[in-house]
């Protein structure tokens, strides 16, 4: 850890081991990096949210349980409303359910290559983490996972789905066989799951072991806003409860989650836009010098057969196009990630990639 010599306190030494996530910024015209939606809230959010943000008693704390926003979720997904946690962002949703369920003396499964914050949450919270490998296809590997769960009985077991940065989605039947054998928790991250085309919610009961995390970051428009939610059995939310900090969930950010979800058939018609665009770039990408995956998400994995991941990817910064060095991720030796973003973004990428493979 870079300064850590000159701290009066030395931090935990196995802080050591954690690299922290962090996307390269750089000055492009088109950024397809970091999976965000390629366009801002729909007409009328603003607005909406600052009404919404003029009636707030600001000298008073807000809602601790966030109790209007989970009910307006919990509608959404047709839940009750003891089933929904919100926090900030899907990323401290995570890290409440490690500080529950994992910890010291405790593990996480995790099947690389997946989403490296739950590897880097885990860490930090004190907890094992247990690694398995994908199959070929970057799929699940059910005999890999009744591996780890047979010998090490992990407390929490990570499925991202779909999988970034696969882009692949696990099939019902799949999480329905985690979730039968698994020892702890079975957390399903659905950070892209409304590009999917099924989602594990159904799967979600107060007698059963599986919780199902999301944001609004995605598909809501609302990365700048850190907002995200689990839908799980109730006592399990109750636990999450306990361990967040009081208060954490602010006012304003409460009523910007209220708000969005009252632009449901908008933001349902920009998914169907991206999605038809991921397979507009998919059909360009098979003609090309490239291998793909399949992708339920909003991006695309993709490697170079006969060019370096990195020296593509500097041809593309120089025509102006920045999308997600992965070369150097377990098991994504030589790979990149493009984000779907609108057709002209979309275009410039295509165009470029052209370019620098020819």
């Amino acid at each position: 850890m870079s300064g850590a010599g000159s701290l009066p306190v030395a931090p935990r030494d196995d802080l050591a081991l954690v690299e922290g996530y962090h996307s390269p910024q750089v000055d492009v015209e088109v950024r397809l990096n970091t999976n965000e939606a390629p366009l801002p809230p729909p007409a009328g959010f603003v607005d909406a949210l600052a009404d919404e943000v003029r009636s707030i008693a600001f000298n008073r704390y807000p809602d601790r349980a966030a109790r209007e926003l989970c009910a307006a979720l919990a509608e959404l997904h047709g839940v009750r409303a003891e089933q929904i946690f919100a926090a900030n962002g899907s990323n401290e949703v995570i890290q409440c359910l490690l500080l529950a369920f994992g910890g010291p003396g405790r593990a996480a499964a995790v099947f690389e290559p997946t989403y490296l914050l739950h590897t880097h949450i885990a860490k930090i919270t004190g907890t094992e983490v247990l690694t398995g490998r994908r199959s070929e296809d970057l799929s699940l590997d059910l005999a890999e996972f009744e591996r780890i769960n047979s010998a090490h009985r992990p407390a929490v077991t990570f499925i991202c789905s779909p999988n970034n940065p696969t882009g692949r989605s696990e099939s019902r039947e799949v999480i329905e066989a985690v979730a039968a054998r698994a020892a702890g928790l079975v957390v399903v991250d659905e950070a892209y799951g409304q590009f999917a085309h099924w989602s594990a919610l159904p799967l979600v009961s107060d007698e059963g072991r599986v919780v199902v995390v999301r944001t609004f970051s995605k598909t809501w428009s609302m990365a700048a806003n850190r907002l995200g939610y689990v839908v799980a059995p109730a006592g399990v939310v109750s636990v999450l409860e306990d361990v967040a900090l009081p208060y954490h969930l602010d006012a304003i950010k409460q009523a910007a989650g209220r708000v969005a979800l009252r632009f449901r058939a908008e933001m349902e018609a920009r998914i169907a836009g991206v999605v038809e665009e991921r397979g507009r770039i998919a059909a360009r990408l098979s003609e090309l010098d490239v291998q793909t995956w399949p992708s339920d998400a909003n991006f695309i994995l993709l490697r170079p057969l006969h060019r370096g991941a990195k020296e593509v990817w500097s041809g593309l910064v120089e025509r102006s196009v920045l999308v997600r060095d992965c070369s150097e991720w377990p098991g994504l030796e030589g790979c990149l990630r493009v984000t779907v973003g609108t057709p002209e973004e979309n275009g410039r990428f295509l165009t470029a990639l052209t370019e620098v493979l020819d």
